[in-house]
């Protein structure tokens, strides 16, 4: 079936192309107006924050996400003076439509304004420019803003700019490695050509799904660079075979390029569907932007898998490469399938030695839903931040919001209420974690009705430090009776550190239920489609362990202040917890596509009646070329990741490239080959239960010849 449907690509293979250039034009245009669907929202549904911003946007007339925050310096200003201060804040905040003062505090020589507005994040920042002109206007040319719609103002330029940075390293070393291992010819372009048909289709994609559903402003540096990284991956692998297939029979082009897709594709297919499987596990977790992260990189290898079988073909087939395949490297893996069948235990053991040693700093793992310090220094949200968290406190910028119903109308009003309120504001204060504060009986604390009563409670940390967590738990713990309040009221804590509470508890409930789904449907597959159960157990194993590696070099390298300024990161105590996620399910993917190349060879000389360690030495010597150039070709795409401005993406970057690294050299090279030496005849042993779930035909054990 799959030699008839190349035959067929081959045979149309103009209508092919023309397909894929249409593809990839509108591709290229929905990509151009990505990026006003994109957000930075947190928000957890079905949460207490998640009705507590509900509240606000019904009651309060305001979007967390569109908020404004002003920070201005002053010096020796006396209460007047700060009044006028306060009263060119309000003026200049007309320049942006449904805006509202919400608080505004004058601490330790610096005024800060929130300035609430009904408009989404994507709407609200786009009046950025406008209200940083209307401030200096109104005479507070020093002020500066800062709050989710200016953030993404700010850093959507530095994305883009990053984005174009790690596209052009990607390409070059894709390039060079290209040049490398073919030397210069049309088939260098073929790779490169796949990737932009992949990516430039999954953009258009994740363009149609913007227009329903929420969509993160990370997602293109994700696509773009991983969609780069791996679609030359599967590209690069069809490309080797296909020079092999050629060398057999040159006269007969068409034939060569049906066996390559036998064999390869075949491969391919099955890498690319568990890394798709694996990444689609984040569809299930119940938070928006994780979800289309999930959504997102899974298009990417489904698309690559898609370029693979029809664009590939069809490229190859208008092409006259050079008859002989490359051997650049064979002698050396070689060599190094030799050392692991003749030393499996020395081997197996070093190996396991050495990756323990490396994966201990995962121990030291501390997570938090996001940081305020991950954004670039030199903007100006940022410098608002850093003078906030300088003079005052970080919790400042990101207040509590403890939202009081008190059941019924006008109910704010009533003296006892008024004592209530006091007494509870008084009690939050004794906090040593609480830097301030704000109630009262007007708006911003009350709403039109009077039902709803709200106290400002400014922290001395950031949302996403232990601190603030800590205070939110405290918060979310106290008994309204106990203040004066009556037992009918009930109240929601509101703002970033709730939100990043509520994301923690749901990514710790889920992580665990990703990890199981993500390992069963990997098993299942790999078990099916090798017909052995160890095979895929040991490939598991083997991916737990570049995991495990992973993490731990992405705790040393941030956590050690010489090491992230060397290396040109930032300097964190805990990791990004979603950055966490993420990592997990595409290393995964990523290290089982490298795993399913070496073994889908062995595999092939097993069944051309090699004994095992005869099909172990051949299915590391040719394929340890193709893992090699195609790590070294993912990890240059990735490395614009790590080049960034942001925590999460440095974080994700540093992680894939030392995890794809160390998996394909020590892991790879070394570590599997020596354990299926070690395995002998136990790596194709199918018994009969398994063979019946998975609808095959039993492997019983028998000895190994020679």
């Amino acid at each position: 079936m799959l030699e008839n449907w190349t035959r067929y690509v081959v045979k149309h293979r103009v209508s092919v192309l023309l397909i894929w250039t249409v593809l990839i034009l509108l591709g290229i245009i929905g990509g151009t107006k990505l990026n006003s669907h994109l957000t930075t929202s947190l928000i957890v549904p079905n949460t207490a924050s998640a009705r507590a911003d509900s509240v606000l946007v019904s009651n309060f007339n305001e979007n967390v996400e569109g908020t404004f925050t002003v920070i201005y310096r002053f010096k020796n200003a006396t209460p007047k003076a700060i009044k006028v201060f306060e009263s060119k804040i309000a003026t200049a905040a007309k320049s942006i439509p449904t805006s509202s003062i919400a608080e505004e505090k004058a601490l330790g020589g610096v005024l800060f304004a929130n300035v609430n507005t009904a408009l989404s994040l994507s709407r609200a920042s786009a009046y950025t420019n406008a209200f940083r002109s209307s401030l200096k206007d109104a005479g507070l040319s020093g002020a500066l803003v800062t709050g989710p719609p200016a953030i993404k103002s700010d850093v959507t330029p530095i994305l883009a700019g990053d984005l174009h940075r790690g596209e052009l390293i990607g390409i070059l070393v894709a390039l060079l490695i290209l040049l490398l291992l073919f030397g210069f010819s049309l088939e260098i372009f073929v790779p490169l050509i796949v990737a932009l048909a992949t990516i430039s289709v999954t953009i258009g994609a994740i363009f149609l799904i913007a227009e329903k559903f929420l969509v993160v402003l990370y997602i293109p540096n994700i696509v773009e660079l991983i969609g780069l990284g791996l679609a030359i991956d599967y590209s690069l692998l069809n490309l080797f075979r296909h020079r092999t297939e050629l060398a057999v029979a040159p006269e007969d082009r068409v034939a060569a390029i049906v066996r390559t897709m036998a064999s390869a594709g075949r491969t391919v297919r099955l890498s690319a569907l568990t890394v798709a499987l694996t990444l689609a596990t984040l569809t299930l977790v119940p938070i928006p932007f994780i979800r289309s992260l999930g959504v997102a990189a899974a298009l990417v290898p489904l698309i690559a898998l898609a370029a693979v079988f029809t664009l590939q073909p069809a490229l190859l087939s208008l092409l006259v490469p050079k008859p002989h395949p490359q051997r650049v490297g064979a002698s050396l893996f070689n060599r190094i399938g030799h050392l692991t069948v003749k030393r499996p235990w020395l081997v197996a053991t070093g190996s396991l030695l050495v990756l323990l040693a490396l994966g201990l700093q995962t121990l030291a793992l501390h997570i938090t839903p996001s940081s305020l310090t991950a954004v670039p220094a030199q903007l100006e949200s940022q410098r608002a931040l850093t003078l906030v968290t300088s003079t005052i406190g970080a919790g400042v910028v990101t207040p509590n919001e403890v939202i009081i119903d008190l059941g019924a109308s006008e109910g704010a009003s009533n003296q006892e209420i008024v004592k209530a309120r006091q007494s509870l504001a008084s009690h939050i204060l004794q906090d040593p974690e609480v830097l301030a504060v704000a109630n009262g009986k007007r708006p911003p604390y009350v709403d039109a009705t009077g039902r709803y009563i709200r106290l400002f409670v400014f922290a001395r940390h950031s949302f996403g430090a232990s601190q603030a967590q800590a205070l939110v738990k405290k918060l979310r713990a106290i008994s309204l009776a106990e203040y004066g309040f009556p037992n009918s009221a009930s109240f929601l804590v509101a703002g970033a550190a709730a939100q990043g509470a509520d994301l923690l508890q749901v990514l710790t409930h889920t992580f665990p239920w990703i990890i199981l789904l993500s390992l069963v449907a990997t098993l299942l597959l790999l078990t099916r489609v090798l017909k052995s159960l160890i095979l895929p157990i040991k490939a598991i194993a083997l991916d737990l362990i570049s995991l495990c590696v992973a993490y731990g070099v992405v705790v040393a390298t941030f956590g050690n202040s010489v090491i992230a300024r060397n290396l040109g990161i930032y300097h964190l105590k805990q990791i990004e917890a979603w950055a966490l996620l993420f990592l997990f399910v595409l290393l995964f993917g990523v290290s089982m596509d490298y795993e399913v190349f070496i073994i889908s060879r062995i595999k092939e000389a097993k069944e051309r009646g090699l004994s095992n360690v005869e099909s172990i030495i051949e299915g590391v010597s040719e394929t340890g070329i193709v893992v090699t150039a195609g790590a070294a070709i993912f990890i240059g795409a990735v490395t614009g990741l790590a080049l960034g401005h942001f925590a999460g993406l440095q974080e994700i970057g540093i992680g894939l490239i030392f995890g794809v690294l160390i998996d394909a050299t020590l892991i790879r090279m070394l570590l599997l080959p020596s354990v299926m030496v070690l395995l002998g005849r136990w790596n194709w042993w199918l018994p009969t239960f398994t063979s019946r779930l998975i609808k095959t035909s039993p492997t019983p054990l028998h000895e190994e010849r020679g």
